[in-house]
């Protein structure tokens, strides 16, 4: 009786209920070292904030499962996100939910490797525009843009259209350009830009080892969470603090052995102002795959 109320219940909350959701579990998850969860606020960012932007991201969520253009549900979703007092709490969440809901409420593709590839693949100009006016809702940190590209700087948001207009650049193309190494001694590029161009290979992977964990989901996704960060170098980590910094922290969480470890070490990186957020947000889109695969809530 438990399995069939479980499988009913998942198939009642459709794909963008289990991307709040997913979004949800992420911030519950504790410990989850230099970020915001149940546990612990940081200075300028509060658990509740992140539950709000949750709830608010709702309808461009919905805007994805119901197949409108992965730009405007985008930028939909980051708009309602900003209706909290905390300002970016989900934006890199939300670019690599976004195809991914589009891809699980398909009637022509799965929700794989090869569906939300096809999603991202076939974004279009105006999509990057979305893309690029969702920057004006929210302050996001991002590094300044290659030689040559600055009239392409995303912090221009919609003053950069016309430009992307004239190169005929698609959401791809530029997410593409942001996951290449960015020296030519193989630094990779933005993590989540690699998803998309990659067909998300460590959102597949984390979500199979939550799926193959037990207990609460929302400790499963703190797990999931430490191996990530142990996994590779967080971008926002990097873009804030520094490639040096980057692979300390990276480093650091690979020789975690205990939750109680984890904690402190946790409190050391607020104490920093180390941020990991861009594996907060590998651990959402995983979350939302591991959901839409069966995992019961």
């Amino acid at each position: 009786m438990t399995d069939a109320r479980t499988g009913r219940a998942r198939r009642r909350r459709g794909p963008a209920a289990n991307a709040e959701l997913a979004l949800l579990l992420e911030v519950a998850g504790t410990p989850k070292p230099g970020n915001v969860d149940r546990a612990r606020d940081l200075a300028d960012l509060r658990f509740e904030q992140f539950l709000a932007g949750a709830v608010g991201a709702r309808p461009g969520l919905a805007r994805a499962a119901a197949s409108d253009a992965v730009g405007d549900a985008f930028e939909t979703a980051v708009a309602g996100m900003s209706e909290q007092s905390g300002g970016n709490t989900q934006f890199g969440c939300l670019l690599l939910l976004t195809p991914l809901v589009r891809a699980a409420a398909a009637d022509d593709r799965a929700l794989s490797p090869d569906g939300v590839s096809a999603v991202c693949e076939s974004t279009t100009v105006d999509d990057a525009a979305g893309f690029y006016r969702a920057f004006e809702h929210v302050d996001v940190a991002v590094t300044d843009p290659p030689e040559g590209m600055d009239a392409l700087d995303v912090r221009r948001g919609a003053d950069a259209v016309p430009e992307l207009r004239e190169r005929g650049l698609t959401l791809f193309d530029m997410l593409h350009e942001s996951a290449a190494p960015i020296d030519n001694r193989g630094t990779p590029g933005d993590a989540n830009a690699h998803e998309w161009v990659e067909g998300f290979p460590r959102t597949f992977r984390a979500a199979d080892a939550i799926r193959a964990d037990d207990g609460p989901v929302s400790d499963r996704a703190a797990r999931a969470f430490l191996d990530l960060l142990a996994e590779a170098e967080d971008t926002l980590v990097r873009t804030q603090h520094g490639p040096e910094v980057a692979r300390e922290v990276c480093d650091r969480a690979a020789s975690i052995e205990s939750v109680e470890e984890a904690d402190a070490w946790g409190d050391e990186l607020v104490e920093r102002g180390i941020n990991p957020g861009t594996t907060a947000d590998v651990t959402a889109a995983a979350l939302f795959v591991a959901l839409e695969r069966g995992v019961a809530v």
